[in-house]
């Protein structure tokens, strides 16, 4: 047996190469409260319960007492009733998922089941579809301020659709959809809302902006993380219904084979109490007035970061966030945004490049928490910075005929050996092995239609699990 203090060792050396999660300089993919002792306090909570099993709440009512009290805390921010129910997930794609599923599940006479969501919706609803069924139907939003259109949101709905989608924010851009008028409108078809409020379900209630919770008329769903702005540790979302009826479709049962009927309120079964145990410390330590706090910090600190993205030469904002999330595009051609992201890298920031898709060009995707209060100026300088590099750089360049050739391929027809091929010339080979600068890794992919670009992505990962 290797001892248990060499093992944590090998396990910190793997650690160092990775992202920080601390600290705000990564702007994407963690949430840091910068509170002190919080991390602690959700590993020993964690500990405690890791071993205990959520399949069977009564098994374990520890975990039934923890999920009402996590669900109960959550539907009182976000406009419950007494009659608000919800279920604790493994994150917010599950959450989102399972909205649909209960959505598919309740309409049992669509032969073939659609939803209307705008196309700025987080990619969560298009794997819905893909796994369940559902067909989507993807509006078009304002080309400038990025928005769900409601007129065009209600002309999309059919006698098909078993759901309306909506974002408080939208992750791509930080903006938020408008809630009631499009709510209003699937109500007056029949049709369930959900509010995809991942990001914002823990900040937006103590930000100055439109009801978008169960308070607005015609929302029946609401899709919150509290790994996110709730600064729990990674697991924890929760999908809140309206009622227990609009809940009961996304519940699986199976009693037919010969040991324990399996009964599920998730996609999954075995369910570590880790997770829910933590999120329900985390939520108890911090309080109300600790979440108030940390919101206004994390909201004033994106406020200082958009209005400073402003004041620099070559960039701009896209649409008008309200809330957290921030997009920064390039407002000429003399520099292009992925080496913006290189540059930053080496300044020891992370901001997540996103590629261009209709109306939205390529931009620099940055999450802001409660962590970057304080360190606006030094995020701002280096992005100024990191900008002046990039025009002298000069822009990325993919030669005419090699993008030509990317736009031609077919991904349905190219063999295991050309993805291969393919990968290598993008700087995704190499045993998985990412160049240390991705700016001409981006402009390649950038240069591939959207369903190459999936397959490539795809063939990708199974050369990094391999």
């Amino acid at each position: 047996m290797t001892a248990p203090d060499d093992v944590l060792a090998e396990l910190r050396a793997l650690r160092a190469g990775d992202l920080p999660t601390h600290g705000g300089r990564t702007l994407a993919y963690v949430y840091d409260s910068a509170v002190p002792g919080l991390d602690d306090l959700a590993t020993r909570a964690h500990a405690l319960a890791s071993s205990v099993n959520g399949l069977d709440p009564t098994a374990f009512p520890s975990l039934l007492r923890l999920e009402n009290d996590v669900v109960a805390t959550a539907a009182r921010l976000l406009g419950g009733t007494a009659g608000t129910v919800g279920t604790v997930t493994s994150g917010g794609t599950e959450s989102c998922l399972l909205a649909v599923l209960a959505a598919r599940e309740s309409r049992p006479e669509v032969a073939h089941p659609s939803m209307v969501l705008p196309e700025t919706a987080h990619a969560a609803f298009h794997k819905a579809a893909h796994y369940f069924g559902v067909r989507v139907v993807a509006v078009p939003v304002d080309p400038e301020t990025f928005r769900a259109d409601p007129a065009a949101m209600a002309s999309a709905i059919t006698d098909d659709t078993v759901l309306v989608v909506v974002s408080t924010p939208s992750y791509a851009h930080g903006v938020i959809d408008p809630v009631a008028p499009i709510a209003a409108a699937a109500s007056r078809r029949g049709v369930r809302c959900h509010v995809d409020a991942c990001i914002g379900g823990w900040v937006l209630p103590h930000a100055d902006v439109e009801p978008f919770d169960f308070s607005v008329p015609g929302v029946t769903s609401i899709s919150v993380d509290l790994h996110k702005y709730a600064y729990c540790p990674k697991g924890t979302s929760v999908l809140l219904h309206a009622n227990a009826d609009l809940r009961r479709g996304h519940y699986f049962a199976s009693a037919d084979w010969p040991g324990y009927t399996m009964l599920n309120p998730t996609t999954q079964s075995t369910r570590s109490g880790g997770p829910l145990a933590a999120a329900w410390a985390v939520l108890r330590h911090v309080g109300d007035e600790g979440y108030r706090d940390l919101a206004h910090r994390a909201l004033a600190s994106a406020r200082l970061i958009r209005d400073g993205v402003g004041g620099i030469d070559g960039l701009r904002v896209l649409g008008t966030p309200e809330s957290t999330l921030i997009a920064v595009t390039a407002t000429g051609a003399d520099f292009d945004v992925f080496t913006v992201a290189d540059e930053m890298r080496a300044r020891n920031w992370y901001v997540q490049p996103q590629f261009a898709h209709r109306s939205s060009p390529a931009n620099l995707h940055l999450t802001v928490t409660a962590a970057n209060a304080g360190n606006e100026p030094e995020l701002l300088a280096d992005l100024r910075a990191s900008v002046t590099a990039a025009i002298a750089a000069g822009p990325v360049a993919v030669a005419p005929e090699v993008a030509a050739a990317i736009g031609a391929l077919d991904p349905g027809s190219l063999t295991p050996q050309e993805f291969a091929g393919l990968l290598a010339a993008a700087g995704l080979g190499g045993g998985g092995v990412l160049p240390e600068r991705m700016a001409s890794v981006n402009a390649l992919l950038a240069a591939a239609p959207p369903i190459l670009r999936e397959r490539l992505l795809v063939e990708f990962l199974g050369v990094l699990y391999s």
